[in-house]
C-alpha cells in the first residue's frame, strides 16, 4: 500500500463531501461542522482552506484513489493537525501513513491535535506519530449534540 499526499484538486471535493457525511465517521470524529450536509457551507469552508497560505492541506491517495485529507492549520505556536480517512479504509494504517507524510512536509513544532476522548483509533494514530496526551478538556461535539470529553495531544520538537 502506497500512501501519497498531493495538493487538493477540485475533483476531490465531492469525495470529501461524501466521506464527511458518513454518520458513523461523523459520530467518531465528533467535532464536525454544525451541518455536514450543507453543501454551500462545505464549499465555502474548502474555498477558505485552499486559498489560505497559512494552511497546509493535502489529499490522501492510495493506489490513485482519494481516501481522505490531512492538514495543518492555526496560528504559529498553536498549529494543529487534522485528518479524515474514508471509513471503508479504517484500520489499514492509512491515517498513520498519511499523518507521517504530512509531518515530514511540515517541520514546525510544536504541533497539536484534538480528539474525542473515546476515539481510541485516532489517539493510536497520533501516538504512533509521536504525539503525547498533554491535556484533557471538553468541547461541544456537533455530531453528538453534546459537550464531551476531549484529549489534546502535542508533538514536540
Amino acid at each position: 500500500m502506497d500512501v501519497i499526499l498531493r495538493e487538493v484538486h477540485d475533483s476531490d471535493l465531492p469525495v470529501f463531501f461524501r466521506q464527511m457525511n458518513d454518520p458513523e465517521a461523523l459520530r467518531m470524529a465528533a467535532f464536525t461542522p454544525e451541518d455536514p450536509a450543507d453543501l454551500t457551507a462545505f464549499a465555502d469552508h474548502w474555498s477558505r482552506i485552499r486559498s489560505s497560505s497559512d494552511i497546509v492541506v493535502r489529499a490522501v491517495l492510495v493506489d490513485g484513489d482519494v481516501l481522505g485529507s490531512a492538514s495543518v492549520y492555526g496560528s504559529p505556536g498553536e498549529r494543529e493537525v487534522t485528518y479524515w480517512i474514508d471509513r471503508a479504509y479504517w484500520g489499514r494504517g492509512i491515517a498513520t501513513a498519511a499523518l507521517r507524510a504530512l509531518l515530514a512536509q511540515v517541520d514546525e513544532r510544536p504541533l497539536y491535535a484534538r480528539a474525542a476522548a473515546d476515539n481510541t483509533a485516532s489517539r493510536r494514530v497520533l501516538e504512533k506519530c509521536g504525539f503525547r496526551v498533554t491535556a484533557r478538556t471538553s468541547g461541544y461535539a456537533n455530531a453528538r449534540g453534546a459537550e464531551i470529553p476531549e484529549i489534546v495531544l502535542t508533538l514536540e520538537a
